[in-house]
């Protein structure tokens, strides 16, 4: 159940700390059950004499421990059937001796009783018990600890008194435990166990009064079985002592069971836990058994009964926290399909039961209670880490409703026209036609987005018309992208729309893209040349090489042959710069990213450079590399050189038209100041900006007005021949680039 609402690493995580509880729980209650048995068979027993029938000691205990739980091992290795036979046996026993009890408080007058042999806190041999009185109710109202005589004389409280008690309720979950042998467990398990809760409920509480009017607190705490002298049949007690504690383990031993069963069955753990799954006979799965039964013999080794109860109440209470925690979360959520049953179930019980749980797990032992949570906290980061169920499940996770809730409320908070450039990011569209031949870019553009939206958008060019009474294209398409983003391990989103032409889809992918305040900011495109595509999932060099998208007749995401011509004609190509222009976006035009190879960056030891252009191609007579075009250049370019991989790379700005007035403003100088007052204008202003920049100064770049002339001075920079690591110089490094223009 948890698995299913929180997600398997919590659920696997509660799972085996619950398992945990069970196997703990079975194994106080033997302890119980066989301590029951010494006291009344044993040396100084009640029906045995001084001498016993059975020895005493921590061996024999053991000894006797290990036989009930043999005991219950057959049971639970009969089956589910055999143990609902015996549960009954035992509830109608149980009530037969309970009621003896209550009788026996009502009609037992006062009378003397031994002290047990193991109680050497005490010099006194008898302690009297009065049988109905007002005053030994006054005396038991108010709370007088001392020390408890069963462990050695440790100091007895608040919480290990709770934490007794409470073992004595966990067996609530039984039901749920196995819900698989239910024949109708949505009705049985919520039925069952609120009625086992009000009848255990109403019997504590009667028979906490009956002896707080009869026994007198010196009885109650140096005699643990003192119910049996006082009992008008003493053997009732015996009998009602031994059959209540054997019930309790026996439930919690295929309860732990059935848990194993569950774990393995969801491969939580993988195959370390393939032998339970195997290890089922008839739908009884044996190997789980054997294995928890191994479990309750190494904890019985503990001894202690209070110390193996704190114990199993700490766990148990983390599970029950985790219960109400998947319930208020789901609830939070605002899950339509949450719709339970109960009448009487609100948030506000979900939240009381957890603050509950949470406060008592540290009254309890807050020793126990932190290392519960620390190994559910490895659990959970483990199984995250390295179970397949984390990753493979369809359970439906409450993490992605609550991720849900809260991106809906905090996009709804995000409000475009509070935007400042302080904290400008870009948000990228990047336009692809098949991402087999652009995988390079696609890894660069998610370098160059920095915590920013980054959306891949594809033009699926049809007439959905004509589609009519067939599915939407790009609702499978969709699917295949989603894929290839999990195969890039890129953190970005996928689009693909239908339409008539590349030029209207792309004005959809533009406007619809993204939702609220977080919608694209910046347009990348590839460039328009007549270079070969190169098959990146094919090609034997590339990191990005994989079988995946191969199999089959046909490949996903073909790419164009030498051939076949070109979707896309020159003129749309332009027409879609304009519109995106036109729309008040950035626009990037990238080319040889085929070319780039980011291991060669990261482990070459020369020096490579990240190159920028403040050239406004739009306005070649304005030199200013402070206008809004070379201020969004620098950007993108500081943006790549934070990155790990990307940081040792040092940044070049090229200063070109240095006697332009836009830069000089109308002071009166000469070119040779010119070109030394613009210098120390950008200098200063990169200072400024925090832009740690190495300046080039492009003397030639004014003596020619038309920029398609600038070419040769471009190329001595930005050479993109294929060179050797071995015959680079100094001076021309890594000549590949990326054009970035508005």
């Amino acid at each position: 159940m948890i698995s299913r609402t929180l997600g398997p690493e919590f659920g696997g995580s509660i799972g085996t700390l619950f398992f945990l509880a069970n196997v703990v729980g079975c194994a106080m209650a033997i302890t119980g059950c066989a301590e029951g048995i010494i006291e009344n068979f044993g040396p100084g027993g009640y029906f045995s004499g001084k001498e016993g029938i059975i020895p005493e000691g921590p061996m024999w205990k053991f000894l006797y421990c290990s036989i009930i739980n043999t005991l219950m091992l057959l049971v639970c290795l009969i089956g589910a059937a055999m143990f609902a036979k015996t549960s009954v046996i035992i509830l109608g026993i149980v009530c037969v001796c309970l009621i003896s009890t209550y009788v026996s408080f009502l009609a037992k007058g006062e009378t003397l009783v031994q002290k047990p042999a193991e109680n050497t806190l005490m010099n006194t041999t008898e302690f009297s018990y009065t049988g109905l009185s007002i005053e030994t109710l006054k005396e038991n109202l108010f709370s007088n600890y001392s020390q408890d005589y069963s462990s050695g004389g440790k100091m007895v409280d608040f919480a290990t008194t709770f934490g007794v008690l409470f073992a004595g309720v966990t067996g609530i979950m039984a039901g749920a435990n196995m819900s698989g042998e239910l024949k109708n467990p949505s009705k049985s398990i919520p039925s069952g166990t609120l009625s086992a809760v009000a009848f255990t409920f109403a019997c504590y509480i009667l028979l906490s009064i009956l002896m707080a009017f009869t026994t007198p607190g010196l009885l109650l705490r140096n005699n643990y079985l003192f119910l049996m002298p006082v009992n008008l049949w003493p053997p009732f007690t015996a009998i009602g002592i031994l059959t209540a504690t054997f019930s309790t383990g026996l439930s919690n031993l295929i309860g732990s069971s059935r848990i194993l069963e569950a774990l393995a069955k969801d491969q939580v753990f993988g195959r370390l836990l393939k032998i339970i799954v195997k290890g089922t006979y008839k739908g009884n799965p044996v190997a789980a058994v054997v294995t928890s039964w191994v479990l309750v013999e190494c904890i019985l080794l503990i001894g202690s009964l209070n110390a193996i109860a704190q114990v199993n109440s700490v766990l148990f209470m983390l599970s029950y926290l985790a219960t109400n925690l998947a319930c208020l979360g789901i609830e939070l959520t605002g899950a339509p399909n949450f719709r339970p049953l109960f009448t009487y179930f609100t948030w506000h019980t979900c939240l009381f039961g957890l603050i509950g749980t949470s406060i008592m797990m540290f009254v309890i032992n807050p020793i126990y209670a932190f290392s519960s949570i620390i190994l559910c906290l490895i659990l959970i980061i483990a199984l995250h880490l390295f179970s397949p169920a984390s990753q493979g499940t369809q359970w439906g996770s409450i993490s992605q409703a609550l991720m849900f809730h809260q991106v809906r409320k905090y996009l709804l908070m995000l409000d475009s026209r509070k935007d400042h450039v302080k904290f400008w990011r870009p948000q990228m569209l990047l336009l692809v036609s098949s991402p087999r031949s652009c995988c390079p870019l696609i890894d660069f553009v998610n370098d160059m987005k920095k915590g920013g939206l980054y959306i891949i958008g594809h033009v699926k060019v049809g007439n959905f018309e004509e589609t009519e009474g067939e599915n939407d294209p790009s609702i499978q398409e969709n699917k295949k992208w989603l894929s290839f983003l999990d195969h890039m391990k890129v953190k970005a989103f996928a689009e693909v729309t239908v339409a008539k032409t590349i030029r209207e889809g792309i004005q959809h992918l533009i406007r619809l893209s993204g939702i609220g305040a977080m919608k694209p900011n910046t347009i990348i495109m590839g460039f328009y040349d007549s270079e070969l595509s190169k098959d990146f999932f094919e090609c034997n060099t590339s990191q990005f090489k994989t079988e995946k998208f191969n199999e089959g007749e046909k490949k996903w995401f073909p790419v164009r042959d030498g051939s076949a011509e070109k979707v896309l004609e020159d003129k749309e190509y332009v027409a879609i710069i304009c519109d995106t222009l036109r729309m008040k976006k950035n626009i990037c035009i990238c080319r040889h990213f085929q070319k780039l190879d980011k291991t060669f960056i990261s482990k070459s030891n020369h020096i490579k450079y990240i190159d920028v252009w403040p050239i406004n191609v739009f306005d070649p007579k304005n030199g200013d590399p402070f206008d809004t075009v070379s201020l969004f250049m620098m950007q993108l370019a500081c943006i790549i050189n934070m990155l790990p991989k990307w940081k040792r790379l040092q940044l070049r700005i090229f200063l070109c038209d240095v006697s332009n007035e836009s830069v000089v403003g109308n002071f009166d100088i000469n070119v040779p100041q010119m070109e030394v007052f613009s210098k120390l204008q950008l200098e200063t202003q990169l200072n400024k900006l925090r832009i740690n920049a190495e300046i080039h100064e492009i003397n030639e770049w004014s003596r020619n007005q038309d920029f398609t002339r600038h070419s040769p001075i471009l190329k001595q920079f930005t050479d993109t021949t294929e060179i050797n690591e071995e015959t680079l110089s100094d001076e021309h490094i890594n000549r590949s680039k990326l054009y970035m223009q508005r």
